[in-house]
This record gives structure tokens, sequence and C-alpha cells, in this order.
């Protein structure tokens, strides 16, 4: 028996188009041969599709669409097909496999654990699926479960999540293979959890394992593929390829197939970025990008993802120098930009900066200048950069990364203003390791632009050192907070002050008002601001 693993880009909310993909592929897949075809968690509605559950419009043509699609695979090749379906009792959905075969639904598979933390909330929206059974296919007894079912191993984590184990039960039941449909989100390093996981359920129930995993960009999460099969030893027998569609036929009887390499590190961080990018755009209409090009390394990494991901000739940089910007600021952007092969615009603010002077100097009487002043060229910059988005139909990219989104160093409504924060989850080390490895092979970034001193350029000889610790300090102690959980004494045994802990995690409280109010951010960590991110505003 051989069975191709369908890995879909699937568009949340496009029920005509996701139908579509499943029936090209699951064709493909026939014509390779395939006895059974297997798509990613909720590939019909696409995932996640938060509150377009709640719509009953919508709920009543996702159902109609899965009829549909059933008939137009009848003859094809017999396919596992992730969707919602209504439940009897509980909550109005069950989050499903459906077995389409001969024109029908021939067997459902309602998902048993669902995930409420992180960037999960299904118990919004689903009822659990109760005790698991395997399901016939082609005489095979097949242990289908839905993604989340396989991660509450009891020998694989000190501290299972939830009371049953989905996959336990399949195999106690006689099931001959494990068949999982996921759609997992992407963070770096994850795909090595993935596979340890996955190898220790197949040694622990002597079943071969077989994952199929949604790749692509759905707002900020990133979801990076690499569906793959493990033997009942736990050996690693077949990999698709990394954060792009792909078709992953696997025969029973010997289970070979390919295995594609997967990046790692830099290389790994890079493709998910760009992907991303290029799946917001595309998945919102827009085919063109701005980034708002100052000269420094964060604007500079942002443009070489936005350029690879859209194509150089699809963005436009632009540049908005004021009096406190330097000649170098000026002449590494332009060549960056001729390095990356994108057109500039430059406009100077200075004009603008003049009449805002003028018109607030009445209310400004006796007052001396400050953060307020540099505010005003941020928010002139914001303000021009979606003029030229209003104007044009183009996106706009933000270009702040994760510290100093972590603190508050950026101004609502200037550098925040845009659609999508490229590196917002990059802490600043990382934006340089990462710019620094796109340099391996010649110099895409100026030399100038990797080696100056951060400044925001908003007044004479500004530095963030004036304001923040220094980067490798200040990421340090966020790491730590953000991503570790540690209290302000276990920071401090790690060798930071801890007056400059206690001035860092205080600077995170305030800032949260201005991360509410951000555009989403392309999440590669663990713990990223976003959905994942839930803190009051209001708060002591």
């Amino acid at each position: 028996m051989r069975v191709a693993l369908l890995q879909l880009n699937s568009t949340v909310g496009d029920l005509v188009g996701n139908a579509g993909r499943i029936e090209r592929a699951a064709g493909e897949a026939a014509a390779a041969g395939a006895d059974l075809a297997i798509t990613h968690e909720l590939a019909l509605p696409g995932y996640p599709p938060r509150d377009l559950l709640l719509d009953r419009a919508f709920v009543a043509d996702m159902q109609q669409a899965a009829h549909r699609l059933a008939r137009a695979l009848a003859g094809v090749v017999p396919v596992l097909v992730g969707t919602a379906v209504p439940s009897a009792v509980g909550r109005p959905l069950a989050n499903a496999a459906l077995l389409l075969e001969g024109g029908e639904c021939r067997a459902t598979v309602a998902k048993g654990l669902l995930p409420t933390y992180d960037v999960f909330d299904e118990d919004r929206y689903f009822e659990a699926g109760q005790r698991a059974h395997p399901i016939e296919i082609a005489g095979v007894a097949m242990g289908v479960h839905v993604c989340e079912d396989i991660w509450n191993d009891r020998e694989f984590w000190p501290r299972p999540r939830y009371r049953r184990d989905p996959v336990e039960e399949l195999a106690g039941q006689g099931a001959r293979y494990l068949l999982n449909l996921s759609s997992s989100p992407f963070y770096a390093g994850k795909q090595q959890l993935r596979e340890r996981l996955l190898a220790h359920a197949a040694r622990r129930h002597r079943l071969p394992v077989l994952y199929v995993n949604q790749v692509g960009g759905n707002d900020e999460l990133l979801f990076d593929g690499r569906s793959c099969v493990f033997d009942g030893e736990g050996r690693l027998s077949a990999r698709a390829r990394a954060f792009a569609e792909d078709m992953l036929l696997v025969d029973l009887d010997s289970l070979a197939g390919r295995i594609e390499p997967q990046p790692t590190g830099e290389a790994e961080i890079w493709e998910a970025l760009v992907m991303g990018t290029a799946d917001y755009a595309r998945k919102c209409g827009f085919r063109q990008g701005l980034v708002a090009l100052s000269g420094g390394i964060d604007s500079a990494l942002t443009l070489a993802i936005v350029a690879a991901a859209l194509g150089p000739a699809n963005v436009l940089a632009v540049m908005m120098p004021s009096p406190y910007s330097s000649a170098g600021s000026i002449d590494d952007s332009l060549a960056l930009a001729a390095n990356l092969g994108v057109e500039t615009l430059k406009l100077p603010i200075a004009p603008a900066m003049a009449a805002f002077e003028q018109i607030l100097a009445p209310a400004f009487a006796d007052l001396a200048a400050d953060v307020t002043e540099e505010n005003l060229q941020a928010r002139i910059r914001g303000t021009l950069m979606m003029a030229l988005s209003n104007k044009w139909n183009r996106l706009v990219f933000i270009t702040g990364n994760k510290s100093e989104t972590a603190v508050g160093f950026n101004t609502l409504y200037g550098c925040t203003a845009g659609a999508l924060a490229v590196i917002a989850d990059l802490y600043k080390g990382e934006v340089y390791r990462l710019a620094r490895w796109l340099n391996r092979d010649g110099a895409a970034i100026p030399e100038g632009i990797l080696t100056k001193a951060p400044s925001a350029e908003l007044r004479p000889d500004q530095r963030d050192s004036d304001t923040l610790p220094p980067y490798d300090v200040l990421d340090g102690i966020l790491r730590a907070h953000l991503e570790g959980g540690r209290t302000p004494e276990e920071i401090a045994d790690k060798g930071y002050h801890p007056e400059v802990i206690k001035k860092v995690l205080a600077m995170v409280r305030r800032a949260e008002f201005k991360r509410k109010q951000l555009p989403p951010g392309l999440r590669v960590s663990p713990r990223a601001f976003g959905i994942g991110w839930r803190m009051p505003i209001a708060r002591t």
C-alpha cells in the first residue's frame, strides 16, 4: 500500500481554493500510484480558522465544500482530509479527519486533545472526540489521529498535559499504522523536538508513524511542513521539504522514501521569514511592498527579507532623512538597495518637522524640547509611509526587532505604522547574526551597517546605549524572562545586575500598551509577542 502525504499551503477561509488544492494534489498522488492520500489538520478551512468558526454561514459553506470535495474525489484516490464537522453534543463543532472515498465520507475521526496554551484556543470552538478507535482503510487498521493527540505521551514528557493518550488507545486496539494530521506552528528548532517525539511514539508502540504537517504562513503563525515517516523502530524513513509544498510518497511495506535535508540555525530562520512575508502579502492580495530604510541593521535585514519574498522589483526602499541623519546612513542605505536590486525613493522630512514645530509652538511655549520632538520625526515618517501605501496599494513592512518591542523602544504611529512586523521575533543579537549569515557569500548588507553603533538618529550623537543596556545584556535578560520564565532573582544568578534587571522588566511591563497596537509579527521563537502573549495593560 502506498500513501501520499500531501504537504499543502492552505489559505484560511478560502474553501474553494483549498478544496481545489486538495483535489489537484490528490490527482497527482493517484497518478504517482498512491492508494491513500492524507492532508494536514483543518486543510479545508485553513488553519487556524479562529472565529470564522463562529460564523454560521461559513460553517455551512464548509460542510458543502466537504460534500463537493468528496464527489470530486470519487474514483481518484481515498483521501483523509482535515476539516471541522458538526458535533452532536457540547460545542457545535469537532476538529476532525474525514475519510473521503467513493464520493462520500466513509469515516470521521474527531480530535481528542484540544490545546488551549500558547497560540492555541481550540476549546473555544471544538468538542473533544472520545476514546479513539482505528478505522479500516483498504483492509488495514489505521490509527488516525489529529495533531495534539500525539503530543501527550506520558513516557516522553515529565508532566503530561492531559489525562488520556489517544495514540496509546489506538495502539491498544490493534492499529497497524499511526497516521497524524497536523498543523504544527513553527519555531526555530521545533522540528528536532517533533522528530524525537514521533520517533519515541513509534518505538514505544512498535508501530510506524506517518506525520503530515501544513506548510506556509497564516498571519503571524508560520508552518514549516517537513512531513515525515518513522518505522516501528523509531528510525526516520522519509521527510518532505521544509517551507515548501510537497508530496511525500511512501510504500508501507518498505517504508522507504526520500529524506529531504532540513535547514538549521540562521538558514532555518531566514527561510521561515521569507516564506511568512511572501504568504502574508499574497494571501492579503498584495504583490508589492514598502520598507522605510534608515541605514541601520534592522531596516537593512527587513529589506533583504522582503526583497527575497516579493522579488526586488516589487519592493521600494524609502529613505526619509532628517537634519540628524548621518551621511554614512544615507550612503549605506543606497549601497544596500543597490546590492539587493531595490529601487529607492528619498523624502527629506525637514520641511515637515519645521511645519509641526510652527503649529505646536503656541502649545509648547516655554517647554524644553524632549522626546516629544523625537517622536514627531518618527510619526512624520510613518505618515509618509502610509500615504505611499494608500496611493500605490503597497504593503508597509515595519522593521522593529524583539528587543525594542519588548521594552517599548519604538514610536506608536511612527516606526510601528504598517502591515507586518517582519523581524519582530528576533532579538537584536539575532538580527546581527542573521545579517552576517546572509553576507556569508558576499556583502549584501554593507559592512558599515553591521559595524556602526545602533542609533535612532533622532537627535545629535544619539545612541541606543543612551537609553538601553548593551544589547547583549538586554537580550540575555529578556530571553531569560520572556522565554525562560525566570524570576528576577534567577536572572541575577546568571550574572546580570539586579538594578539593570529591575529597569528592564519595568520597561517590559510599561510597553504592553504599545505591543497591543502593533501589526502582527512573524513568530520564530517558542514565546513571541502576539496571540500567544496575553498580558494585561492596566496592572500594577
